[in-house]
């Protein structure tokens, strides 16, 4: 596609500053993410013709099909590195290859809560009481620092969660005097803590001495022609500036990057659709998720002046449903939510939408008029078709997936999909993270996660056969044996967690 002059006056715009972009087809659709250090030489490169011979098939169809793109800055190349992530992971973008599956950057944590705390690599923070730092773009780095901190501040390394005697005997670092060993009582456990509160004031970098002194230590080495230790030095000085670099934590899209090539025409068309008087500045949706009626659970996503509106989205667990029943959860979750505004005297949204047909229309059509919220304007978008049911007219609209008034309804659909899968999903994996598998020799959360996305349920996991524990990645052959013994001799169920409220 030739470069377009909205194109070329968006490229004259852009700063030369750190950050990341997003190429979209002429849908609107998110076809790739990348980041630079440069946003403008980097996007520039994009549209020079002269580089075009030099561009492979998919290269070459990925700019054919760029009709506009988005850009957001930020301060340092790593900050432009975990975004790029986040937005993969978030729009999924079909020229994108690195970052869609569950690949997470590396973080430390520290439980000051365990008999002997230790500090550990993860990647997946939990709301478990521990410490966390990061996420840390140059995992290399962080490993070599933390290394430092535990020979500076004399912490341990093993692995053991409590250690005692008899691990101390075959322990290096206790033997090479790096550890003050408080597994033998050479100290008391508050002495210990205060060595563990000094090593996260210095991976906070608040601690910077030490960054003087091996600058110190590295010009004596140099100066002495011993090169190899002050390059060692020289790069342990670097590890701990890249470790000590404050970056900003995406957990979700920036607020400020734009997802639709001009939210205030789809607002337009939608109103002229639905016959409204005015455009609806506030949009909010709803959809149900749960897996054979199991976690049922529904998400609230608001647009306002047709972007997301994050600090109004909600989450709920259906509380009164049985089974799987998406009508009368969806009418559950209208009426929650809007005798609870009515109650607190706040505004109300000037267009609700539904995903679903009919059927869920007319539930939460009901809910309204209990209410004696009839008035509000309410559609329901049947996704096989994009459908849009109205509660006044016998016939759905079909106005095809081009019109901009669907696209929009399609992003806060979607947006309302992707809110409450991850509820789901998170609630599935903390029942079954916190279930009697945690007890199970060797499982860890990969296997674990594999085991929930195939039985949903500890209950189920002892009702399968062989065969289709055997199916799971990690399972196969002696592994399903052990784990079904391991459930029979566990055979009380687990008590189910009580709901909470939305």
């Amino acid at each position: 596609m030739p470069i377009t002059d909205a194109i070329r006056n968006k490229l004259s715009t852009l700063p030369h500053k750190p950050g990341v972009y997003l190429h979209k087809d002429r849908f609107g659709t998110v076809i790739y993410v990348g980041k630079a250090r440069d946003l403008r030489k980097r996007v520039s490169q994009y549209f020079h013709p002269s580089r075009r011979l030099g561009w492979d098939l998919k290269f070459n169809a990925l700019v054919e099909a760029i009709y506009d793109f988005d850009f957001h800055t930020v301060r340092s190349e790593p900050e432009a590195l975990l975004l790029e992530g986040k937005l993969i992971k978030d729009f999924k973008p079909r020229y994108n290859i690195s970052f869609r599956d569950d690949k997470r950057f590396l973080m430390l944590k520290v439980n000051l809560n365990d008999p002997i705390p230790n500090f550990l690599f993860t990647r997946l923070k939990k709301d478990d009481g521990a410490r966390y730092f990061g996420p840390f773009v140059d995992s290399t780095a962080l490993r070599n620092t933390v290394a430092l901190a535990r020979k500076q501040f004399n912490l341990r390394g093993c692995r053991v969660f409590t250690p005692d005697e008899a691990d101390y005997k075959h322990c290096l670092y206790g033997h090479l005097k790096y550890c003050t060993a408080p597994c033998v009582g050479n100290v008391t456990r508050e002495q210990y803590l205060a060595q563990v509160a000094s090593a996260c004031d210095f991976l906070e970098g608040q601690c910077r001495e030490m960054q003087g002194q091996l600058e110190g230590e590295m010009k004596k080495a140099a100066a002495a022609q011993d090169f190899e230790k002050a390059a060692a030095l020289r790069d342990l000085i670097s590890d701990l500036k890249k470790t000590w670099t404050k970056t900003e934590k995406f957990e979700r899209v920036p607020y400020t990057l734009p997802v639709s090539l001009d939210p205030q025409r789809d607002l337009l068309a939608l109103a002229e659709v639905l016959g409204l008087a005015t455009p609806p500045m506030t949009i909010e949706g709803f959809d149900i998720s749960n897996i054979s009626g199991t976690f049922a659970v529904a998400s609230l996503v608001s647009f306002k002046n047709g972007r997301p509106d994050r600090t109004n989205y909600r989450r709920f667990k259906i509380k009164t449903v049985t089974g799987q029943d998406d009508f009368a959860s969806m009418a559950e979750v209208v009426g929650r939510r809007y005798s609870r505004l009515q109650k607190e005297g706040k505004p109300l949204p000037d267009l609700i939408l539904i995903d679903g047909g009919r059927g869920q229309l007319n539930a939460a059509g009901a809910e309204l008029a209990k209410l004696n919220l009839a008035r509000l304007p309410i559609l329901g978008l049947a996704k096989e078709f994009e459908e849009i049911y109205l509660p006044d007219r016998p016939e759905p609209l079909r106005l095809g997936v081009e019109h901009p008034a669907v696209k929009l309804l399609q992003r806060l659909r979607d947006e309302c999909h992707r809110v409450a899968n991850s509820y789901n999903a998170q609630l599935r994996v903390k029942k079954i993270s916190e279930s009697v598998l945690d007890e199970f020799p060797g499982i860890g959360e990969r296997r674990k996660t594999a085991l929930l996305k195939k039985f949903g349920s500890v209950q189920r996991l002892r009702a399968a056969t062989l065969e289709q524990l055997a199916e799971v990645p990690g399972f196969g052959g002696k592994a399903a044996e052990e784990l079904k013994a391991f459930l029979a001799a566990r055979s009380t169920p687990p008590p189910e967690a009580k709901p909470l409220p939305a």
